[in-house]
C-alpha cells in the first residue's frame, strides 16, 4: 500500500511538471514577459504632455502650465532600478499674467540661473496586467532651483500596445524647499503648489546596458545634501 502511494505521488508530480512545461511553452506571445536581460525605455512625447499647476491663494487661485522639454526613463523590470531624465523648461511657466509670470521666473525660480527643472528616476514599482490601467510609483530626485529633493510620483498608467498614457498628481512644498513665497501686502499665496501631469509616450525594449549616450543616469544624479 505504501509502495502504491509513493508511485502515485511520483506520477502526479511528473504530470504536474509536464503540464507546467506545456503551459510555459504555449504561453501567448502577446502576454510574454521580456527577458530579465532587457530593459524598458519609455520616451515621453513633449507635444502630448500637459503639466498644470495650482497655487491656492487670496483673493484668487493661480493656475498655470509648464512645458516638457524632453524625457526618457529606463527601467530594469527584474530589479526595478530606473535611470534617465525628465526635463521641464522653467522658462516656459505661464499663468496668463505677464506681471505674475515675470515675478515667478525672475525672483522665485531665477530661470536665468536655473533654466530647467529635472526629474532623475531612481526606482520604479508597478504590476502591469494586460492592457488594463495599472498603478506605478517612481522614486525620483527632483532638482528645483538648483537643489535636489526626493520625491515619489504615484502614477496611473494606461498601456496600448507599445504606447502608453500616464497621469500623476503631486505636491511641491516650494517654501520648505527654500524658494520665496510670492505673497505681497494683502495678496496671499500658499506655501505648497500642486502639480498635475498627463503624458503620452512610447515603450521599446533593448538589451540591458546598451542605452549608452542617453539622458543622465541615476548614478550621475545630483546628490542630496
Amino acid at each position: 500500500m505504501l509502495h502504491m502511494t509513493r508511485v502515485t505521488i511520483r506520477r502526479l508530480c511528473a504530470a504536474f511538471v509536464l503540464t507546467l512545461a506545456m503551459l510555459l511553452t504555449n504561453w501567448p506571445k502577446g502576454l510574454a514577459t521580456p527577458s530579465n536581460a532587457q530593459q524598458a525605455v519609455l520616451e515621453l512625447n513633449p507635444a502630448n504632455t500637459h503639466i498644470d499647476y495650482t497655487l491656492q491663494g487670496w483673493p484668487h487661485v493661480t493656475n498655470g502650465t509648464f512645458q516638457l522639454a524632453r524625457g526618457i526613463i529606463r527601467i530594469d523590470p527584474a530589479t526595478g532600478k530606473a535611470d534617465g531624465s525628465v526635463v521641464v523648461s522653467a522658462t516656459s511657466g505661464d499663468s496668463g499674467s505677464n506681471m505674475r509670470d515675470s515675478e515667478m521666473k525672475d525672483s522665485i525660480l531665477e530661470v536665468e540661473r536655473y533654466p530647467e527643472i529635472t526629474f532623475i528616476p531612481q526606482h520604479a514599482e508597478g504590476q502591469r496586467s494586460g492592457q488594463s490601467e495599472f498603478p506605478a510609483a517612481i522614486r525620483s530626485i527632483l532638482t528645483l532651483h538648483g537643489k535636489p529633493h526626493e520625491i515619489t510620483l504615484n502614477m496611473a498608467v494606461q498601456p496600448s500596445g507599445d504606447r502608453f498614457t500616464a497621469t500623476a498628481h503631486f505636491a511641491v512644498p516650494y517654501v520648505a524647499w527654500g524658494l520665496k513665497n510670492p505673497s505681497l501686502l494683502i495678496f496671499r499665496c500658499a506655501d505648497t503648489v500642486y502639480v498635475d501631469v498627463k503624458t503620452q509616450g512610447q515603450v521599446t525594449w533593448v538589451p540591458a546596458g546598451t542605452a549608452d549616450g542617453g539622458p543622465q543616469r541615476s548614478s550621475d544624479a545630483p546628490r542630496l545634501k
